[in-house]
């Protein structure tokens, strides 16, 4: 992606925890008639250089048939809003658009056997998570028939990442005061979509 270098984010450790907090990932896969999509949730593990996602997809799922060896390639959008050129301190601005972008690609190996349940158990365990003080929901709440249904029914894969870069466009290129000025404007918004934005520009410095 076009990534100008004050808003270039190369950090693995950093683009992973963007990741984990918004994990659907849209995946990207050429096949004889073009470029196929799918959309799943994704785990991060932080295995090679760059790490390595599993994620799963319905077995009927058409993408599921021509993952397996495929150069796959994957974007994850983080927090993102409309930036208004009366936030600044300055006149002669234009609006614009913060926003967290990742992207990444690499050669998928769809999982077989007990792999597959662990992927599962892993995903759920990481969703779960965030729902505490709830007790967590885990697999061994299915039957053991329920539990093979459920695995024939879809498709594992892991993804061993060969390329992961991430741009967060996220005001840098102005000065501290526009800068506080747009986070304060955009934490007076009540749209979480906002809030999460204003919380990811307060982990960038301007440049």
């Amino acid at each position: 992606m076009y990534r100008p270098g004050a808003f270039a984010v190369d950090e693995v450790q950093a683009l992973h925890e963007a990741i984990r907090a918004r994990v659907l990932a849209t995946l990207a896969v050429a096949d004889g008639d073009g470029v196929q999509f799918a959309y799943a949730p994704v785990v991060v593990d932080a295995v090679g250089v760059f790490g390595a996602l599993r994620f799963h997809l319905a077995r009927s799922n058409p993408v599921a048939d021509i993952l397996d060896g495929a150069k796959v390639k994957v974007s994850f959008l983080g927090p993102d809003g409309y930036v208004s050129p009366d936030w600044y301190v300055g006149a002669g601005f234009v609006p614009t658009w913060n926003y967290v972008a990742i992207e990444g690609e690499g050669i998928a190996t769809r999982l077989t056997g007990d792999a597959c349940e662990v992927a599962l158990a892993d995903l759920s365990a990481q969703e779960e998570a965030r729902l505490a003080p709830k007790p967590a929901w885990t697999l061994d709440k299915l039957t053991p028939a329920k539990l093979t249904q459920l695995l024939a029914a879809i498709a594992v894969f892991t993804l061993p990442l060969s390329r992961l870069e991430g741009k967060f466009k996220l005001s840098q290129d102005k000065s501290q005061s526009d800068r506080a000025r747009v986070m304060a404007a955009l934490a007076r918004r009540p749209d979480p979509r906002s809030q999460s934005l204003v919380q990811a520009m307060k982990t960038v410095p301007s440049r």
